[in-house]
């Protein structure tokens, strides 16, 4: 997925300041968390990649 980052100068206007200025945007990429485990697949052992999100949603049985 792609999107912005962004350089920003200046205090922000809660801590006092005049307004955080942004002064540079540079395109970037965002990956997901990718993770090798060894996996349970049809009954078997399988090392494969899987994303953190997949893991923590139990959507994965890591194998024991």
């Amino acid at each position: 997925m792609s999107g912005m980052k962004y350089k920003r100068r200046g205090m922000v206007r809660r801590k006092g300041g005049a307004g955080s200025k942004i002064v540079g945007k540079t395109a970037r990429t965002f990956a997901p968390n990718l993770q090798t485990v060894r996996a349970t697949i049809n009954g078997g052992t399988k090392k494969i990649t899987v994303c953190v999100k997949c893991l923590k949603a139990g959507k994965v049985t890591k194998a024991k």
